[in-house]
Order: C-alpha cells, then sequence, then structure tokens
C-alpha cells in the first residue's frame, strides 16, 4: 500500500492518503491493455461512411455506343465503376465498429495502467484546484503545476485531471487549459490514463473511485510530528559568554538571598525589643501590691533603747553601695505568655 501527499491550493502539504494496493500496486499485462485500448478507440468510431454503388449514381440509362462493329469492348452504361463519375465497388457501408469486452478485462487494464504510472511516481492527490467558490483558472493551472512538478508557464505532457461528479468549480477552471484533460471518477479508462503522463487526483473523486472499485473508504493518515532538529553546539565566545551570564545570575541570586536573611534578622530583633518594654511594665505593676503586705523596714528595725540613730533599712541600701554595679537583669523571655493567674493575684 502507498502512501500520498495531499497538495493543497496553498502550496503546503496537507495529510496523506493510503492508496490501495490491489489498484495500484497490480502486475501490468500489456497485451491486455492493448486490447481495450483497441476496443475502446474503435467503439468511439460512428461507423456512418457509405458510398453509392453503379445503381445508385444517378444517369447511365444509355447504352454508350453499339455493341459489336466498334472494335471497342461493349459498355452497357456510363456509371460503371471502370468510368469516372461511376458507382464504386466493394465501398464502405454503415456499420459499428463496436468490440465486446468484458467488464473484468476493462477493470484489469485499468488497473494495470494506474500501477505502471504508480511505479513511476505519476500519480499525485489535490484536496482542491480552487479556495473560494469562484472558478480561477491562473489558482487551478499553479495547483497542478505543484503537483506534477512542472514550475514553467505550459506543460510539455499531457495531465488527466479525475474530479468527483458535482465539482463544477474545477470543470470550469481547467477546461480552457491546453494538455489538461478533466475527466470524472466514474469516466476513468485505460486509454486516458496511457494518453497522459501524470494523473491528478481531487481527494473527493479518489475516495469516489477507491469505494467504486474495492468497496472500502479511503483511508487518511494525519500527519506525523516532525522531530525537533538537534541544537547546534555553540562557539567559543557564545559559550564563554553564556557561562558569564550563569554566573552573573548565580552571584544575582546568592545576594538577594543574603539581603532576604537580613531582613529576617532585623524583624526577629525588632520583636525581641518589644518583648522587652513589654516585660518591665509588668513587673512594675505587680511591685506595689507586695509593699503593700509587708510593713515598713524602718518601723520593724526601730531600736529599743529608744536613740535617736535608726538601724540601716533596708530602703537605705541603694544608698549606701551606689557605687556597686546593679544586679544582672533575669533572662528575657522568647515569648509573650500570660503569667500564671495565682501570681497575678
Amino acid at each position: 500500500m502507498s502512501t500520498v501527499t495531499v497538495v493543497t491550493p496553498s502550496g503546503k502539504g496537507g495529510t496523506d492518503v493510503e492508496l490501495p494496493g490491489e489498484i495500484f500496486e497490480a502486475g501490468v499485462n500489456i497485451p491486455l491493455m492493448h486490447q481495450v485500448v483497441v476496443a475502446q478507440e474503435a467503439a468511439a468510431r460512428q461507423g456512418t461512411h457509405a458510398t453509392k454503388t453503379r445503381g445508385m449514381v444517378r444517369g447511365g440509362g444509355k447504352k454508350p455506343y453499339r455493341q459489336k462493329g466498334t472494335g471497342r469492348a461493349r459498355q452497357g452504361s456510363l456509371r460503371a465503376p471502370q468510368y469516372a463519375g461511376g458507382g464504386v465497388v466493394h465501398g464502405p457501408v454503415p456499420r459499428s465498429y463496436a468490440q465486446r469486452t468484458p467488464k473484468k478485462m476493462k477493470a484489469a487494464a485499468l488497473r494495470g495502467a494506474l500501477s505502471d504510472r504508480m511505479r513511476h511516481g505519476r500519480i499525485a492527490v489535490v484536496s482542491a484546484f480552487v479556495d473560494g467558490e469562484e472558478p480561477s483558472t491562473k489558482d487551478a493551472f499553479a495547483v497542478v503545476c505543484a503537483a506534477v512538478g512542472v514550475a514553467v508557464a505550459r506543460l510539455a505532457r499531457p495531465v488527466l485531471v479525475v474530479v468527483s461528479a458535482e465539482d463544477e468549480l474545477t470543470r470550469k477552471s481547467l477546461r480552457n487549459v491546453a494538455g489538461v484533460r478533466v475527466l470524472g471518477s466514474g469516466q476513468l479508462n485505460t486509454y486516458d490514463v496511457l494518453a497522459s503522463d501524470h494523473v491528478v487526483f481531487t481527494q473527493a473523486a479518489l475516495g469516489e473511485f477507491v469505494t467504486r472499485a474495492t468497496g472500502e473508504e479511503l483511508t487518511v493518515v494525519e500527519p506525523a510530528a516532525k522531530p525537533t532538529a538537534p541544537a547546534k553546539p555553540k562557539r567559543a565566545s557564545t559559550a564563554k559568554k553564556a557561562e558569564s551570564e550563569a554566573a552573573a545570575e548565580a552571584e544575582a541570586a546568592e545576594a538577594t538571598m543574603a539581603e532576604a536573611e537580613v531582613d529576617e534578622a532585623e524583624v526577629d530583633e525588632a520583636e525581641v525589643d518589644e518583648a522587652e518594654v513589654d516585660e518591665p511594665a509588668a513587673s512594675a505593676a505587680d511591685e506595689p501590691a507586695a509593699s503593700a503586705e509587708e510593713p515598713p523596714a524602718s518601723v520593724a528595725d526601730e531600736p529599743a533603747d529608744g536613740t535617736d540613730e535608726p538601724t540601716a533599712s533596708v530602703a537605705d541600701e541603694p544608698a549606701d553601695s551606689a557605687g556597686e554595679e546593679p544586679a544582672a537583669k533575669p533572662a528575657k523571655a522568647t515569648s509573650r505568655a500570660r503569667k500564671p493567674k495565682e501570681e497575678q493575684e
């Protein structure tokens, strides 16, 4: 089974169609094709030729001269075949030249002719000859040249175009082109295939012909995706430039990450400072409650002998130890969890 790419009016390749092997890959029987072609040409003869015999020619009723005594040959009429203007002997008469040819012989000869054109790469398929609804001889002829592979303004060899029965647009577009013969899919025959160097089918006509010949529908194959071309190796200068760009991008990424870490550290320090500001306020609120329960230190430490000098109280200790360093602060809490309810009371 052979595959042919469908040509489109835009010039780009379309889908692929599979040509049945029983039609386009059959054996070529030359004597059979000759017999079928001779019969086809004979059937095309009208067979209306005719001549007049001596009895049909006007005149000649009188005997030219007497029978004896002249020394000449005896003659009975001037319209005899040996006289100019006389009748014709054994001339043609109207008849039919048709020869009986079996259908199987015609089909086999047509398969052989199409297979011969297929072996030489002279079978083409087009999606359409004209885009739109108006006939265009210029566009249709351009599609024919693209399908045949000719880049000249005139075809050197005849081309057979096979269209569907309803395709009047293509018929009107190509009817005046010299060297192009347009046939319907039901009129395809051995003589026209052999008389043309190339055979161009429309996709619709090919489907009709294949269905009529084999009883099966035409197989359409979607084109496969083209493989991606491998990347070309870069030049030395280009490779160095790419490496330098990659290094610059890596450095920029590292700098961005470092800035992000610094910002996060600053945010954490700000949160810790806020926690320190909140803690002293809470401790200052708890101190008055504790001092209210305990008696003043000066009354408890009053001397029994009634002397005027009071004993050093706890409240005076900071004054005596002014030069000493204050006690270290307790560790800062990392969380702002509320104190237990008992301590608050």
